[in-house]
């Protein structure tokens, strides 16, 4: 197997990238003197795909949603045992979870390197499905699935999603539906582990001390081939306009939760420059240095621990999300679009983007002393068709003429407000 070495340029760092002849991804990120390793091993599959066609049939299949954090449970068993049981031989930490785009497993060590890897390649790759066990881990998960309900902000999320999205299944929750798992049978398992498990639709990532010989000796030892076969994910037509402007409902909280977002159409691929400008725009708009937020702290409308911000976005969906606590969320949804509209007008002070570009830059750099943020990073923008150095050197060289782009493109008419009250 033939490796690229990919630099970092001025980052200073660099990590090895090949494609293994079963098809896996790799992606192997030394760094000496971390103390600890980080491995994970993903894969393009997460909770919206529950419609999809297989390059080798004729026509898309429907499945049961929540199938893809049931097989994240399940992988973890065997014939011969459960993989945490077999982790605790080695003194490996691990862990697994399911997002809306994607499945990842992972552990980190610092000792015992590879038998922890070696246990990790060889679970992920052994399924073991039978009635008995499917059935007992659907009670499992479904009081998974009921806690959930009476979780604040998960609620609040979830009412947010559903008013912004008609039909893309981004609005289902990740894990399903008491209902919907009911219907999951070993053979779906087996159907959807067999069309996302392969190995041409997954990465593998470590960070920290290794000798990469090794680790490819033990790629070559442990992976099994696939077969070239690709998957399209199928989705419903999504209008850009939103389904509903609002939503609410009440539970047990001190101090009303909120979300409130802008809707983007979300078919067309976003790279990495684009990715970064709108980072720093919601930095430039929202940081804790930002003329919004000194604003609503000083009215007393939110509180500094709970206010945040995000770009959200992936397969046919894209949104840019405020969060936090507030006794006036309308209050606080108005002073945002109030300031987008200011800066539409004003434009962006030179100013405020170099400092919110600099000091997005600043954090990024600083999370690659960490072997996890290393990783992770890694894996996820892989995994979307995207480069870690690509990401940085387009923050690095990124125009304020590239950020307005972001700014005058958002459509401020498509907003959601999605508020939980108090008993």
């Amino acid at each position: 197997m033939e490796l690229e070495r990919v630099s970092g340029g001025g980052v200073g760092d660099f990590y090895y990238h090949g494609r293994h002849p079963s098809g896996l991804e790799i992606f192997l990120y030394p760094k000496e003197r971390c103390s600890t390793t980080y491995a994970i091993f993903g894969t393009r599959y997460g909770s919206v795909d529950n419609c999809f066609q297989r390059s080798d049939e004729a026509a898309p299949e429907q499945v049961p949603e929540g199938i893809a954090h049931y097989l994240e449970h399940k992988l973890f068993e065997s014939e011969d045992g459960d993989a945490f049981a077999r982790y605790a031989r080695t003194g490996a930490s691990a862990n697994a979870y399911t997002s809306f785009e994607t499945t990842s497993y992972l552990f980190s060590c610092s000792d015992h390197l590879y038998e922890s890897l070696e246990i990790l390649l060889d679970f992920v790759q052994s399924p073991y499905f039978t009635k008995e066990t499917v059935a007992k881990e659907q009670g499992i998960i479904g009081q998974e699935i009921k806690m959930y309900d009476d979780d604040p902000q998960w609620q609040v999320m979830f009412q947010y999603l559903q008013a912004m999205y008609h039909a893309h299944p981004i609005r289902q929750d990740i894990a399903g539906t008491v209902e919907s798992i009911a219907q999951i049978t070993p053979e779906y398992l087996y159907r959807c582990y067999d069309t996302f498990y392969n190995l041409g639709n997954m990465a593998l990532v470590l960070a920290g001390k290794f000798d990469v010989d090794r680790v490819l000796e033990l790629c070559d030892k442990m992976l099994k081939p696939s077969a070239p076969v690709t998957v399209r994910r199928v989705f419903p037509e999504e209008p850009d306009q939103v389904a509903a402007h609002s939503v609410e409902d009440v539970l047990s909280v001190s101090i009303p939760l909120f979300q409130f977002g802008y809707k983007l159409p979300g078919a067309q691929r976003r790279g990495e420059e684009e990715l970064a400008a709108m980072e720093v725009l919601l930095e430039v708009m929202a940081s804790q240095a930002s003329p919004l937020f000194r604003n609503l702290m000083d009215r007393g409308l939110i509180n500094e621990s709970s206010f945040g911000y995000e770009f959200f976005e992936g397969t046919g969906f894209a949104t840019v999300i405020f969060s936090g606590e507030s006794r006036e969320p309308a209050t606080v949804a108005s002073a945002i679009t109030k300031e987008f509209t200011r800066l539409r007008k004003e434009g962006i002070s030179p100013v405020s983007f170099e400092c919110a570009r600099r000091a997005l830059y600043g954090e990024n750099l600083s999370a690659l002393n960490s072997t996890a943020n290393i990783a992770n990073g890694i894996l996820n923008l892989a995994l979307k068709g995207r480069e870690l150095f690509t990401y940085l050197h387009a923050l690095e060289n990124l125009t304020i003429d590239q950020v307005t782009a972001q700014l005058n493109a958002l459509p401020l008419e498509e907003h959601v407000l999605s508020v939980i009250w108090p008993l």
